[in-house]
């Protein structure tokens, strides 16, 4: 039996999806079945049904209004920090083995190889970096798990959200048996706010970057196939191999969707913040290769994007629709 924390969520319906599909007996709690954010409820519960995985993808997510983010710390807090550290207690008290949802929202930029010395830019929005990326992208090497958050309560700047995530790590890092998997920029072919090939194509104008990116289906058959190889407990980075920029992403949109729009830039990055409606964004490469060595591979990026917008029109079908 799998038990399920956040199963009404983005990333919760997809692992719910895989579930169903591989034919696992699992439990979609809620909150409104049994209050799991308190400790001693969620501990008798554990005790006496014994679940033999438990996965945690409940969460307050990310929102870019900067007014909506400070509007909602305390939620986002109880939700991204204190409920992992309430589950990894009650699965270290029980034996229990767990995965926890992150986020690679904890860092921002990438290693970049420069004359044989490797240097980190936090900042990959500086025009010369997104020309060598275009020419060199071998040059730029991601973030390992052994690398420590950037973009944290611990390290100016960053935003609430990518405080609440490394914080919630910080915390229930070693302990219990558990799984803390970290996603790049989520997609998939669902037509919804969480996506990132929706979120590019809303606004009138984009803010280009350059991201490591997860198709939400590769991840949770990665985070469970990690448990199912009894992999070593730990953190893992779960991104499809190759960055991307948003230029690219477009690139596909339009070869793809054929949308019947032109995409216009923000100018700078300076530019994009001064419009005072969204928090500071964290963008930045991840390292798989600790992924790939657990023999858990993924498809490229830009594969699994040209998959993801060659199924989108199958999402807006009205059969889709009605499902």
């Amino acid at each position: 039996m799998i038990l399920l924390l956040g199963a009404n969520g983005y990333v919760g319906r997809a692992f719910s999806n895989e579930l169903r599909r591989c034919g696992y007996d699992f439990i979609p709690l809620s909150r409104r079945a049994i209050d799991y954010t308190s400790f001693s409820v969620l501990f008798e519960y554990v005790r006496k049904l014994r679940p033999t995985f438990i996965i945690n993808a409940a969460g307050y997510t990310q929102n870019i209004g900067l007014n909506a983010c400070k509007l909602a710390r305390t939620e986002m807090l109880s939700a991204n920090t204190i409920l992992p550290q309430t589950i990894g207690r009650v699965c270290l008290m029980t034996n229990t083995p767990w995965g926890h949802i992150s986020s690679g929202a904890i860092y921002s930029g990438a290693k970049v190889i420069d004359g044989g010395q490797i240097r980190i830019e936090k900042n990959l929005n500086r025009p010369e970096l997104r020309r060598l990326f275009a020419e060199r992208p071998e040059c730029f090497l991601g973030f390992t798990e052994w690398d420590e958050p950037n973009f944290s309560f611990r390290y100016a700047p960053h935003n609430f959200y990518s405080g609440t995530k490394a914080l919630a790590e910080e915390w229930i890092r070693g302990l219990g048996k558990a799984y803390v998997c970290r996603p790049g920029t989520p997609f998939d072919e669902r037509d919804e706010p969480r996506n990132l090939l929706w979120q590019i194509q809303q606004p009138a104008r984009v803010f280009a970057g350059i991201h490591s990116v997860t198709h939400v289906g590769d991840f949770v058959r990665s985070c469970l196939n990690l448990w199912e190889r009894q992999a070593p407990f730990g953190i893992y980075n779960i991104t499809n191999p190759g960055a991307v920029t948003t230029r690219q992403i477009i690139e596909i949109i339009s070869r793809i969707l054929k949308p019947n729009r032109h995409f216009d830039f923000w100018n700078n990055e300076d530019e994009f913040y001064r419009s005072g409606e969204m928090a500071t964004q964290a963008q930045c490469i991840l390292d798989s290769a600790k992924l790939q060595a657990a023999g858990i591979e993924l498809r490229p990026a830009e594969e699994s994007l040209e998959e993801a917008l060659g199924n989108w029109h199958d999402i807006r079908s009205p059969l889709a629709l009605a499902q």
